[in-house]
């Protein structure tokens, strides 16, 4: 059993859902602004995404210092303001009877700007329990995207080939700057899930452009940056300055934007990318499309591209590094951006990415309810969603 659940942001918050086996039967609520603000602030401000007039490292530093994501009951208090704040009455009772059947509800959500980053996995539901452990849960695409008339998805192809891109070289900005290195010290295990080796310095948008033309996964891991809008989103690669693209250089490099795989990086006719059918950005906001009141961005840029299921964060992913450093007592040389990003990786092998992050997500809320293991936190786990866009699906 599915349930769309779409949320608008006109003064007050605007809540309406539909069962998709009963698409003439939508709820409307609406709740008063004052009842659900107040609490969206709490989690602003306990997220490592920079607050207005904020650097990326006072964000950091904000919140991995003193902030209630690295305090198991801090955290479990403000999850359950959450929950109550902006889980419906209604859609709670619905979602709680069909678990008495046995039926374990999917719920796929259409945030609003002001609720975008709310981790609904996360939210705490009843004691030891978090909504990912009775739901699956993803982020339900714009139907003017996902049922576009020239959208063309290819199958996937469980043996096609994956584009992996791990941690590239961007020209102009060596290992400790803002967009050097996130990943650090590399396993094997996450060596072999790129194409070529990490850190590759030749991994550029026209190399990019005709590697996916025939893939069925990618897989990124790396920087993404925000720009004024949603289709000025931006990826890092290896792209020198004097590449062609809608973005202004950064120095030596020229970003790749949202816009570049949408209308295409050359000048001339617009020429769009072609997405594979799943892909993964491990990189800070990279699903960020939702906090434009236009929800465009990387993660529709790919939809629109064609891919079906697309993983991304809602928030900064802080590098185990800045873990290490920030988190008093985090636990000396434990990793965890990469084990998130062979967790994520693993989602998209298998027949269904939602379910498949939905367990690891419940895996990692369980051990964090149980030990407040800081390793555990939902300052990662909480970040990632998956946004599934099957074409014309009924109703949308």
């Amino acid at each position: 059993m599915t349930v769309q659940l779409k949320l608008v942001d006109a003064g007050d918050l605007y809540y309406t859902w539909r069962w998709e086996h009963q698409p003439a039967e939508p709820r409307v609520i609406v709740v008063p602004r004052e009842l659900v603000q107040g609490t969206l602030d709490e989690w602003a401000a306990a997220v490592p995404s920079p607050l207005p007039g904020e650097s990326a490292t006072q964000a950091l530093r904000r919140s991995l210092t003193h902030g209630p994501l690295v305090d198991r009951d801090r955290e479990i208090a403000l999850a359950t303001r959450l929950s109550s704040a902006l889980l419906p009455y209604q859609l709670a009772g619905e979602l709680n009877s069909l678990l008495s059947q046995g039926i374990r509800p999917h719920l796929r959500i259409q945030p609003s700007p002001s609720t975008a980053q709310v981790p609904w996995e996360a939210l705490h539901v009843d004691e030891g329990e978090r909504a990912v452990h009775n739901l699956d849960i993803s982020v339900l695409a714009p139907a003017t995207v996902s049922n576009a008339e020239h959208r063309r998805m290819v199958p996937f192809d469980p043996q096609g080939t994956v584009v992996g891109v791990l941690d590239p070289r961007v020209p102009g900005f060596p290992d400790a700057s803002a967009l050097g290195s996130v990943l650090g010290e590399v396993t094997p295990e996450l060596a072999a899930l790129a194409t070529g080796g990490v850190r590759r310095d030749d991994v550029d948008r026209d190399f990019l452009e005709e590697a996916l033309a025939t893939a069925s996964r990618f897989l990124y891991v790396g920087h993404v940056t925000t720009g004024e809008h949603g289709l000025d989103a931006r990826m890092h690669l290896s792209c020198t300055a004097d590449t062609t693209g809608r973005a202004a250089p950064l120095g030596a490099h020229r970003p790749l934007t949202a816009a570049d795989l949408v209308l295409g990086h050359r000048p001339g006719p617009a020429r769009p990318w072609r997405i594979p059918a799943r892909v993964a950005l491990v990189a800070c906001e990279s699903g960020g499309d939702l906090r434009f009141a236009e929800p465009t961005g990387l993660v529709t840029a790919m939809v629109h591209g064609g891919a079906e299921h697309v993983t991304a964060t809602r928030w900064t992913l802080p590098t185990d590094q800045g873990l290490a450093r920030l988190v008093p007592n985090f636990p000396a040389a434990t990793p965890v951006l990469g084990p998130a990003v062979l967790a994520v990786d693993a989602a998209h092998r298998a027949p269904d990415p939602v379910a498949a992050l939905n367990d690891w997500q419940r895996e990692m809320a369980t051990r964090w309810e149980e030990t407040g293991d800081l390793s555990c936190s939902p300052l990662v786990w909480a970040a990632f969603s998956t946004t599934w866009a099957p074409c014309r699906s009924a109703g949308e």
